[in-house]
């Protein structure tokens, strides 16, 4: 018995991952409308990738420009 059960949880895990191919909308609907403003109807590809505030781009460099600080005028000596 457990090794019916076995079998069939690696058949259906096997079934699942191998059917890979191009999107299409289902039949008989349509993609959706262009939106306002777009040049053009964005296709199956371009509704994937993700935007720029989904993926933003890392920046390492934190410190671009190394100045000397300026004169602080609210850096007073502490109260006698």
């Amino acid at each position: 018995m457990k090794r019916l059960a076995s079998a069939l949880v690696v058949a259906t895990l096997l079934a699942g991952c191998g059917a890979r191919g191009d999107l299409k909308p289902p039949p008989g609907e349509m993609l959706p409308v262009k939106p306002y403003g777009a040049p053009a109807t964005p296709t199956p590809a371009d509704l994937l990738k993700p935007g720029a505030q989904a993926r933003p781009d890392r920046s390492d460099e934190l410190l671009k420009n190394s100045e000397e600080r300026g004169q602080d005028p609210f850096d007073l000596p502490p109260p006698n």
